[in-house]
């Protein structure tokens, strides 16, 4: 089968989308009480005071930790999270978004826009996630989404595609109304959806934020609710949020020697107390192991790997790490790209990630690295002690797979 080159490289595009989708949501969810199997991967148990709790690498999708994680429940302000993300992926940043009547005077937290006043986009975005502006959530979405019930649709449309089983959407600023539901896991996998679009990163991670006021001599200055930004080392993300039903909700993120993760408290009345311990349990005891170098051979094979592949592993689990190499069909069209294949990883079972295979020698394997991968001893002094003991197992299964070393 012949492409042309305008269609060869679309479908290019195409397939390193679906590569990148495959390695981050095709990994099994784990339990969703309790302690996230912890006893199997032989880490140090974790509580919090939060009604339901998660933790997720952010780069692999992993649940690390869940509690209570699949259960419905209110999310108040967590909502902007999704309100952000899908805005920002169906708008035009320098788009003048005008205020109506509706947004100027929506209860609860506010940036105080006026109607009729015009504000950019990407600067509404900011009061939307530094302020938690539910005027900003709703002139985003009449803009967006046409009116508020088509960017409702937008949202839940959103959350199916990225796979959130137990969310659900009615309005876009978090306040409480029957039928608006998430669960700790589901905002977990739409944060890390959501930190790999770099405009999302850039507005959470910002401090202070000043837009232009047309309505006063002075700018707008919006400085974050999160106080984990100043408060964690590493902190970059991501939003609060509270009403009398909900309590206190929280998401935030950290990154740390190249390993960022996102901890998710629902209903928690110490979260900033129980963010910082969740964050510190999942960078002490959740290495990212290198488990395939982009041009590696495969024992075996005149086959290469595509990409470098990486993935957080516990003390105790790289005996539980297996390869599967899935060939293509020489008919196929993905064959007479170059692709030879598909190497899948599984832990205990469980599919957790996939890259593409190519010859040796392919001018496919010479391509930038989709993703620059840090070795494993630019650890922390703790995490080195916490993976030291099974760093030798790990090279072991990977000479194994490649047939020379790590």
């Amino acid at each position: 089968m012949r492409m042309d080159g305008i269609g060869s490289a679309r479908w290019r595009r195409q397939w390193l989308v679906a590569a990148a989708l495959l390695l981050l949501f095709s990994l099994a969810p784990l339990p969703s009480s309790g302690n996230a199997d912890a006893a199997a991967a032989n880490v140090s148990a974790i509580s919090t005071q939060a009604k339901a709790a998660a933790i997720i690498d952010v780069e692999s999708g992993r649940l690390l930790y869940s509690k209570n994680g699949d259960e419905p429940m209110r999310i108040a302000s967590l909502t902007k999270i999704m309100t952000a993300i899908v805005a920002i992926e169906n708008g035009n940043l320098a788009d003048k978004v005008k205020v109506s009547v509706r947004a100027a005077g929506k209860e609860g937290s506010s940036i105080y826009l006026r109607a009729g006043e015009v504000m950019k986009l990407e600067d509404m975005l900011y009061g939307l996630m530094l302020r938690s502006g539910n005027d900003a959530a709703t002139a985003i979405a009449e803009h967006v989404g046409g009116s508020i019930d088509g960017f409702v649709k937008m949202m839940n449309e959103k959350a199916e595609w990225i796979g959130l089983k137990h969310s659900r959407f009615m309005n876009p600023s978090g306040l409480d109304e029957d039928g608006h539901l998430s669960t700790a896991n589901d905002l977990a996998k739409l944060t890390a959806y959501a930190l790999h679009n770099p405009t999302f990163a850039a507005i959470v991670k910002t401090r202070v934020k000043k837009a232009p006021n047309p309505n006063e001599q002075w700018d707008y200055s919006w400085s974050n609710k999160n106080k984990m930004l100043a408060m964690y080392e590493g902190a970059d993300g991501v939003k609060t949020g509270y009403t009398k039903a909900a309590l206190r909700c929280l998401v935030s993120s950290a990154t740390r020697n190249g390993q960022q993760l996102a901890a998710v408290t629902i209903n928690d009345r110490n979260d900033w107390a129980d963010h910082r311990s969740m964050l510190d349990w999942g960078f002490q005891h959740y290495v990212p192991t290198v488990i395939a170098k982009q041009g590696q051979p495969i024992s075996g094979y005149t086959l290469a790997a595509g990409q470098s592949f990486r993935f957080p592993l516990a003390k105790g689990e790289a005996s539980d790490l297996h390869s599967k190499l899935i060939l293509l069909d020489p008919q196929s069209s993905r064959y007479a790209l170059g692709e030879r294949g598909v190497l899948q990883w599984e832990l205990s079972g469980e599919v957790i990630g996939a890259i593409p295979v190519y010859e040796t020698g392919s001018e496919r394997l010479s391509w930038p690295d989709k993703k620059p991968i840090p070795a494993v001893e630019h650890a922390t002094s703790a995490q080195v002690e916490a993976g030291s003991s099974f760093r030798t197992a790990i090279q072991a299964v990977v000479r194994a797979l490649f047939g020379g070393g790590a």
